[in-house]
């Protein structure tokens, strides 16, 4: 652990997750209980789901607590690391709940940048490309301030993140609290939600069920795909780095929605046709990480292709449709 942290005196380092529940906070429990930590996970369940922690609620180092991080948060003992995931993530749950959204983005920041705060503990928070909004510049390196139409429906998931990330600068430069932040993109995996809003599970749910496969505008716009076991090595990486962030830790890999809907179709072995709606409001034209700063200083990139990701994915989605028709 890079400069000797944490210091537990020899007991198992701690962490809180916001957001433990949902489908990238459940991941990083699980890697981190897999690495020997203490884990005290909190989620309102609004989008997050037990279900996610099925194998970890009777684990010896693993405490799930039903909270809304948007009121004050108190944790008894020692907390080394606070890692900020809760918040709504796919379109569809940020669009349904805006407020909650928006508050979780900024009350949510503040309570749990003062937990770090008062336990001197590291803080990671989980931020988003969307903070690059419609972007003008292509690749997104870190410094690229973004294009985001801060008063358009998708502001209240974008704002809210850039929110998160001047706040948490803000308590690193006038508090000295150690922080990071990461800018996450297009994650997937098993335990994404079918049918959550985010593409692939849109198109892995219509395939297996033999649906069209919807694609919005014309399926040009691009994408960036990253496997959830390559996300979480990055983040954990940044962790334990001395880097403060922000860095980009996604898949450079880009395709066109079309393309995406070809590789799902060649996976599930589906015959579904391809319909088109119209675009959602300030969709992004194109989206790709330049990961150039995790490689320097992280040692990090990804491993995982998408057709091998959508691989593993669609087997756990498959498990999932038999288990509810038994």
């Amino acid at each position: 652990m890079t400069g000797g942290w944490p210091d537990t005196g020899g007991a198992p380092p701690r962490a809180v997750v916001t957001g433990g529940a949902g489908f990238l906070g459940s991941h990083l429990c699980r890697a981190l209980l897999g690495a020997g930590w203490e884990v005290v996970a909190l989620d309102n369940l609004l989008t997050g789901s037990l279900d996610n922690l099925d194998d970890l609620l009777a684990h010896e180092r693993f405490t799930f607590e039903h909270y809304d991080v948007t009121n004050f948060i108190h944790v008894r003992g020692p907390v080394h690391a606070v890692l900020h995931f809760a918040s709504p993530a796919s379109p569809d749950d940020y669009l349904r709940y805006p407020i909650k959204t928006l508050k979780v983005g900024a009350l949510g920041t503040h309570n749990t940048l003062g937990l770090a705060l008062a336990k001197e503990a590291r803080y990671l928070l989980a931020s988003t490309s969307e903070v690059y909004g419609d972007p003008l510049v292509h690749p997104q390196p870190e410094t690229y301030w973004g294009n985001v139409n801060p008063v358009g429906p998708r502001g209240v998931y974008d704002e809210a993140k850039r929110f998160a990330e001047a706040m948490t600068l803000a308590y690193h430069r006038s508090h000295g609290l150690d922080t990071r932040i990461v800018r996450i993109f297009n994650v997937y995996g098993p335990g994404l939600r079918p049918g959550d809003g985010r593409v692939i599970s849109n198109f892995l749910t219509q395939a297996l069920e033999g649906r069209p496969l919807t694609v919005y505008g014309d399926g040009r716009q691009t994408r960036s795909f990253c496997y959830v076991d390559d996300e979480i090595r990055g983040i954990l990486a940044l962790l334990h780095s001395d880097h403060v962030g922000p860095v980009n830790i996604g898949n450079p890999d880009e395709f066109t929605i079309l393309e995406l809907a070809e590789v799902v179709r060649r996976v599930t072995g589906s015959r579904s046709e391809i319909t088109f709606a119209p675009l959602p409001t300030d969709d992004p034209a194109q989206r790709r990480p330049d990961i150039g700063l995790a490689r320097r200083v992280l040692g990090w990139e990804p491993t995982v292709g998408l057709e091998e990701g959508l691989v593993r994915t669609c087997e756990w989605y498959r498990a999932q449709r038999a288990r509810a028709e038994r």
